[in-house]
């Protein structure tokens, strides 16, 4: 079975994980699985693709149109006798779209990583509604709710990406990540990684922190951010400065292998307004992290109230804040809490249950033909 991976992403975050561990997954116990990924040259995918000894090939994206990457399509297929084609973005939708115009290619899966609501434009629906796409993967529940209506019921199909023990570093000492991180001796390490888009909503994790730094009079925590600079970053900082926290807030951008730092965090926060089902929840589970976050998109499909975390609604930074204070302040709470997100991680969300249900998925449609 010859399956070929597109993605026209630019930057890395949880999709573009989902897309590693799946093919190595694969090919540690699918090993009748050929993959091969087409990605965007020079961009951070290409280099962890390198890095991991994953299979694949580049083509430039400079616009959302860029034929050489739909032309790079079709010679794929050509030379490799591909028998499916998964795609991992919107953008490498549109542009598969595009080739399939020129070439007759075979059927597609598409991966829905959002839960964000689908615009209802006629080149929207058609794009999702693309007679070659067989199957729509569904990273959540919400995920799945959110295309039902949009596309046909029955391709929708619900897989949660899952977490990959191997694929994690070796765990650096506590001392270690504060030292990498610079945090200040006696501080309280509240983060969060997430990249500087909307659906992340870092404003309301800046209002979290000034309210527990200068309302709550919490002068002993600090606050980490980590991901990707983009559009938001400017206002960020500059909200950052408005709010006077540049003594106890920092944005460290880009951080490879974020995960292996989450030791170091007392508490993950997630403010986010709209989620498929952040990756991070994954790696805090496995790090045995207590976990705040708002109520949104496929988070309370891991994180149970009081249960394995504590939910608030978004923008609601004094409700957020007051989660935090309780995970401070009792540690037996903290601890059940990390201990059920830990169960539920390895019972539930496995990426060697994630490849076993996508393979069936391929073999659906590779069937239907």
């Amino acid at each position: 079975m010859k399956i070929l991976h597109l993605s026209a992403v630019r930057n890395w975050g949880g999709g573009e994980k989902h897309l590693e561990n799946l093919c190595l997954e694969l090919a540690d116990n699918h090993p009748e699985v050929r993959t091969i990924i087409l990605c965007r040259k020079g961009d951070i995918l290409e280099q962890r693709l390198k890095e991991k000894n994953i299979r694949h090939t580049t083509a430039r994206v400079f616009t959302n149109f860029d034929l050489r990457y739909a032309f790079k399509i079709i010679q794929i297929c050509r030379k490799e006798g591909i028998d499916l084609i998964h795609i991992h973005d919107p953008k490498a939708l549109a542009l598969a779209i595009v080739a399939d115009k020129f070439y007759n290619l075979p059927p597609f899966i598409f991966s829905k990583k959002t839960s964000f609501p689908i615009r209802q434009r006629k080149s929207t629906l058609y794009k999702y509604n693309y007679p070659k796409i067989r199957r729509i993967l569904c990273v959540s529940e919400e995920s799945r709710r959110v295309m039902a209506g949009n596309a046909e019921e029955f391709k929708l199909k619900q897989i949660y990406h899952g977490f990959r023990p191997k694929q994690e570093q070796e765990r650096l000492s506590f001392l270690k990540i504060r030292e990498k991180l610079q945090i200040p001796k006696g501080k309280t390490v509240i983060g969060n990684i997430g990249n500087h888009t909307w659906p992340k909503n870092l404003e309301t994790f800046l209002e979290t922190a000034f309210h527990l730094i200068y309302n709550e009079r919490r002068k002993d925590i600090y606050f980490v951010q980590i991901g990707n600079f983009g559009r938001e970053t400017s206002g960020l900082q500059k909200k950052l400065k408005e709010l006077n926290l540049e003594e106890y807030f920092r944005f460290y951008g880009f951080i490879a292998d974020a995960s292996s730092l989450l030791p170091a965090f007392k508490v993950l926060t997630l403010t986010s307004q709209s989620e498929g089902l952040p990756n991070v929840l994954y790696e805090a589970a496995y790090y045995k992290i207590p976990i705040v976050s708002t109520n949104v998109g496929g988070i309370p499909e891991i994180v149970q109230h009081k249960e394995s975390g504590l939910l608030a609604e978004a923008f609601n930074p004094e409700e957020i804040a007051k989660n935090i204070l309780f995970i401070l302040a009792n540690k037996e709470s903290a601890k059940k809490f990390t201990e059920k997100a830990y169960d539920k991680l390895l019972k539930k969300f496995t990426t060697k249950q994630m490849a076993r249900e996508t393979l069936e998925v391929y073999k659906e449609v590779l069937n239907e033909r």
